[in-house]
């Protein structure tokens, strides 16, 4: 069951509004960042990489650092 509480339409119209412009603006900033890659890719840069690039410097060091150790040993246990 429902729990009756004030309903303030004006506060709940102001949240919406505002998911609104924030998805507006992710979707604006989603095609500058495509729009990068793509010019990236005209000067022949390989995007999957820089995607790649891109993830491995948000990383703390140390989990950088842990993540590499990991993927030099799976490649070696894989003779890659």
């Amino acid at each position: 069951m429902i729990e009756a509480r004030p309903f303030m339409p004006e506060k709940l119209q102001g949240i919406v509004e505002r998911v609104e412009r924030l998805e507006e603006e992710r979707q604006s900033i989603a095609e500058d960042i495509s729009t990068v890659y793509a010019e990236a890719r005209g000067m022949g840069f390989e995007v999957k990489i820089l995607r790649q690039i891109v993830k491995l410097r948000k990383m703390d060091k140390s989990d950088l650092a842990q993540t590499d150790e990991i993927i030099a040993l799976y490649r070696e246990a894989l003779g890659l």
